[in-house]
């Protein structure tokens, strides 16, 4: 099954709200399609940018049908609690029109038992015939490693790679023990602060990023250097690890609880005043928090400014 759905820059869409704090799917489109014609190879949604957790999963199917209608090429986040969840979200995804399948581990119930999780990840790869990653991350409390992964790809060859967010560590086991030398599978970086590291040293195809919301030229530059820099590109290296140390305040983000709340103030920053609410009142940046997103943000776009002249 093709992994090219998984290559290039993808930005992970977080998932804007009406004034009753109702997800905008109409917003949710228009956001997908402008940051697919700015080069941006496809979408995901729900990750964890889109708040999967707030919402129902009619809610979820509603944001994947207007992006696939829209004409954006989607891939599917499928976090659940329980396991029928995922499957009626991977099953609709296919049926709808995505493209392809981010599978979540199962959280809170059993989420440490391998058994519990090879079950899970199982039940969701056989539901949907679409091409589909593993998210690693820590945050959902299991690391799958090279032994599941591979027992998963024999019955499933849907299952094309994985989508590392566990840093520089997780991300060169990746590469060392299951993505390379097989030009099936694929590697996607899954956090910002490591798209240098992901493209250059561990061989990976793709970037799924967050900060790439509020700034898709510059991320996609970003991705395009270190493309070349793999290549040995030596100007191309040396101005990649430029550009990813100046972004990398913004980037960090990435890898905090609070993601979702600095890159939503991002969003407002650049005029999208749909992002200012969250789905919870009570969830907002401290007055220091947006004071130092805001300062950082200026200083990043002034900088990048007279750089990339």
């Amino acid at each position: 099954m093709s992994d090219s759905i998984f290559t290039g820059t993808i930005p992970a869409l977080m998932t804007p709200c009406t004034a009753d704090r109702a997800p905008d799917f109409a917003a949710l489109a228009r956001k997908g399609r402008e940051l697919v014609d700015a080069g941006m190879s496809a979408v995901v949604y729900c990750g964890s940018m889109g708040d999967w957790p707030l919402l129902t999963d009619e809610q979820r199917m509603q944001g994947v049908e207007a992006l696939v209608e829209a004409g954006v090429p989607t891939i599917v986040g499928t976090g659940a609690i329980n396991t029928a969840s995922a499957v009626r979200i991977a099953a609709h995804a296919a049926k709808v029109g995505a493209k392809g399948l981010m599978v979540i581990p199962r959280v809170l119930s059993r989420g440490t038992s391998m058994a519990a999780q090879k079950a899970h990840f199982s039940a969701i790869l056989a539901a949907a015939d679409l091409p589909a990653v593993i998210y690693n991350s820590p945050y959902y409390g299991f690391a799958t490693r090279a032994d599941l992964f591979f027992e998963l790809r024999k019955t499933y060859p849907n299952l094309i790679g994985f989508k590392e967010f566990g840093g520089a560590d997780d991300l060169s086991y990746a590469a060392a023990n299951i993505t390379s030398g097989n030009p099936d599978l694929t590697l996607m970086v899954g956090v910002d602060t490591q798209v240098y590291h992901g493209f250059v040293n561990c061989g990976a195809t793709g970037a799924i990023t967050g900060i790439g919301n509020a700034l898709p030229r510059e991320v996609l530059h970003l991705v395009a250097l270190s493309e070349a820099a793999a290549k040995g590109d030596v100007a191309a290296r040396v101005k990649a690890q430029e550009l990813e140390e100046a972004l990398m305040v913004l980037s960090t983000f990435d890898e905090g609880v609070d993601l979702v709340l600095y890159y939503k103030h991002l969003m407002v920053l650049n005029g999208d005043t749909e992002y200012t609410l969250h789905f919870n009142e009570t969830d907002a940046l401290t007055p220091a928090q947006a004071a130092f997103a805001e300062t950082q943000y200026a200083q990043f776009r002034a900088w990048y400014a007279d750089w990339a002249k």
